[in-house]
């Protein structure tokens, strides 16, 4: 029987895998996995070798603090591998942690074949790296055409999949009656994933619903949580004095609740594209710690946070960023959208033609799944 193990690093990851796998799945029964995953990989019956919780970290400074303990898990996770004795170490995203087991196992066992999904953004920083990662990638699985060129250069093997976002089907309509009020409008809130994420983005979001209370009243607030988050938020919606706002983390209420509303603040990330897919005119916000802020500008050669806005190389979605990133710069630019109903239709159809080009020919899973049965044949 052959042998895959997943390695992801954050939930995000677990995500992206479990469609490739699941896709993998269909066709191929004699297939025996193990990973580092969450919820997702879980939900395919494959099991994880420690919780995800347990190496997900944001950002330069916790990093540095935990750089003893992320060590330690680096080797531990080695060590599973290897005794696992995979024919494929699948990895990915989370390069910091993933990809430093990759280059570990590859030194003990090179008959392992590494394949890594979502590429590292070297065209943002470190370009360098590439060099370094051909040593130890068989292949490498990229999410937008335009990173191709970088590993082309380097002749390490690679392949544009396309982002599994664009592959889901827009369900048909769940029953959310008892949530849908038809005589109210709605704006979807996004804070984060992650844990420092939520704390410095939710009270700005507040604060901002404050605003705009007493501005429009027929509009109501969903803000989009994960199961782990979803306590925490509602603990703190509760201190707060609004009425019209809630909380929800069930994966499909949530995107009934997206393509019900009329715009969408949304943290700079992967939710960014969930909302430009489904239509939704938005603004990006993110807001870091002075620190880590300072080292990004420092590192960082890109203009915008935005993936739609880097591909285009202009902003199409209004970008707020750290000290723009307040409740009343949310406030301003969402309402003057609003009411210019022109702007939000050339937004949308900016998006609409970006995200064309970002799809496969036939859905990432399952070109990214025909890369992973190449290597075990």
């Amino acid at each position: 029987m052959k042998k895959i193990f997943i390695l992801t690093g954050e939930p995000s990851g677990d995500k992206l895998a479990s469609t490739v796998i699941s896709k993998l799945k269909e066709n191929n029964t004699d297939i025996e996995y193990q990973c580092v995953g969450g919820l997702h990989l879980n939900s395919l019956g494959i099991k994880s070798i420690y919780e995800l919780k347990e190496i997900t970290y944001i950002a330069f400074t916790d990093v540095l603090l935990n750089i003893f303990k992320i060590k330690n898990k680096i080797n531990e996770t080695v060590d599973k591998i290897i005794k696992f004795q995979p024919d494929i170490l699948f990895s990915v995203d989370s390069p910091d942690f993933t990809l430093r087991v990759v280059q570990k196992v590859k030194k003990i066992n090179s008959n392992i074949k590494t394949i890594h999904f979502v590429a590292p953004k070297v065209w943002a920083w470190r370009e360098g790296r590439v060099k370094k990662m051909k040593k130890y990638l068989n292949h490498i699985l990229l999410l937008f055409k335009f990173e191709k060129k970088y590993f082309d250069k380097e002749n390490l093997l690679n392949t544009f999949v396309g982002h599994p976002l664009l592959d889901e089907e827009i369900k048909d309509n769940i029953k959310i009656d008892n949530l849908i009020n038809d005589k109210k409008k709605y704006i979807s809130l996004f804070a984060g994933s992650r844990e420092s994420e939520i704390k410095i983005h939710t009270p700005i979001l507040f604060k901002f619903i404050k605003i705009m209370n007493k501005k429009e009243s027929d509009f109501s607030f969903v803000l989009h949580s994960t199961d782990k988050y979803k306590n925490y938020l509602i603990n703190l919606l509760n201190k707060q004095n609004i009425s019209n706002a809630e909380v929800i983390s069930d994966d499909q209420i949530k995107n009934e609740m997206l393509k019900k509303s009329s715009f969408a603040v949304v943290k700079s990330g992967t939710a960014s594209l969930e909302v430009s897919k489904l239509n939704i005119p938005s603004i990006i916000i993110y807001k870091m710690n002075f620190i880590n802020y300072y080292l990004a500008k420092l590192f960082l050669k890109i203009k915008f946070v935005n993936i739609l806005n880097i591909i285009n190389d202009k902003e199409i979605i209004p970008e707020l960023i750290q000290k723009d990133c307040n409740p009343n710069e949310i406030f301003k630019s969402v309402y003057y959208y609003l009411k210019k109903p022109e702007l939000i239709d050339k937004q949308l159809s900016d998006v609409k033609s970006t995200i064309a080009d970002l799809k496969s020919s036939t859905s990432s899973s399952e070109e990214a799944a025909k890369i992973l049965v190449s290597y075990l044949s």
